[in-house]
């Protein structure tokens, strides 16, 4: 219902911004006929005319933009009230079934591992919202020197674990022998990033997960960490958006894919804050994404 009245908003927005600029042209033919000879009256016409054409073009473009950005947010807010509510709800039901009966040892452990689950669940979506709004307001911070392999290392095993993923689901490609790849990264902010590109490439990959990560040196001034994997896909409309804030593609809601559209933005915020960026290709869908994540590079040092 809000979908469809948002629509109609947007449709009535540029259908009186069309009608708009076209009285707006019709007026100021008018004005050239009835000035015709006077160069003066009709060069300020037109610059007139033409000043009020714009701002009605950029006032119904903004107008646009500020209902899509609030379809966006309300998607965001009910995504983010599922992600509380739904591990909330869970284990407040396993609390009451173990405190209203006699469970069997081996059910009550099935029961806490489900509630660990759930509390980590949360723990991360209220971690990512948090983490969202402080990368918008943080000052500089010192950096370290890190080796970025390890570092995809420990993400590739935290997120076999959390899935429970057989090891050769995710893969890195080993750095060519003899350099150890560095870059000046904050590491929380660094992990945060890697983390959430492998959470997307596992959560969209529903038939199986092969995701293969590499890292390599880009025109001898970047480091890449490239990402791929065999999912959903991408069509080409969406490569860019799916970076902006509380962006979800939309028709996945079939596939009942968990997440609050923030994931990707604080990557690529992320990514900027730290004099690089991220990009998406894909083939299409159904056909895999592939996610490359450029930072500069620091020094390849020889092993």
């Amino acid at each position: 219902m809000n979908m469809n009245r948002r629509r109609g908003a947007i449709a009535l927005s540029i259908t009186l911004g069309v009608l708009l600029v076209g009285g707006l042209v019709t007026y100021n033919i008018a004005w050239i006929i009835l000035y015709k000879g006077r160069i003066a009256a009709i060069v300020l016409g037109v610059i007139f005319f033409a000043l009020l054409t714009a701002g009605v073009v950029l006032n119904t473009v903004f107008l646009v933009r500020e209902v899509r950005r609030n379809e966006r947010q309300d998607s965001f807010l009910n995504a983010v009230t599922h992600e509380l509510k739904t591990p909330i709800a869970s284990i407040r039901l396993y609390l009451e079934t173990l405190q209203r009966r006699e469970v069997p040892e081996a059910q009550r452990q099935e029961f806490y591992k489900i509630m660990l689950a759930d509390s980590d669940r949360l723990l991360g979506t209220v971690e990512q919202v948090l983490k969202a709004g402080e990368l918008g307001t943080r000052r500089s911070q010192d950096r370290s020197l890190l080796e970025l392999a390890p570092l995809v290392a420990d993400c590739i095993a935290i997120t076999l674990q959390r899935y429970h993923l057989p090891s050769d689901a995710i893969q890195l490609t080993p750095v060519p022998l003899g350099f150890r790849l560095h870059v000046r990264a904050i590491p929380e902010d660094l992990r945060t990033a890697v983390l959430n590109v492998l959470d997307n490439a596992v959560k969209y990959s529903p038939n199986g997960v092969r995701v293969l990560c590499s890292i390599a040196i880009f025109r001898y001034t970047q480091i890449t960490l490239t990402i791929t994997d065999n999912g959903l896909g991408l069509a080409p409309n969406h490569l860019k958006r799916i970076f902006k804030r509380f962006y979800r593609v939309p028709g996945r809601n079939a596939v009942k894919i968990k997440g609050t559209g923030l994931g990707l933005f604080l990557v690529r915020t992320i990514a900027r804050q730290h004099g690089g960026d991220i990009a998406a290709t894909s083939p299409g869908p159904n056909l895999g994404t592939t996610i490359t994540l450029r930072l500069p590079l620091a020094n390849p040092t020889p092993a």
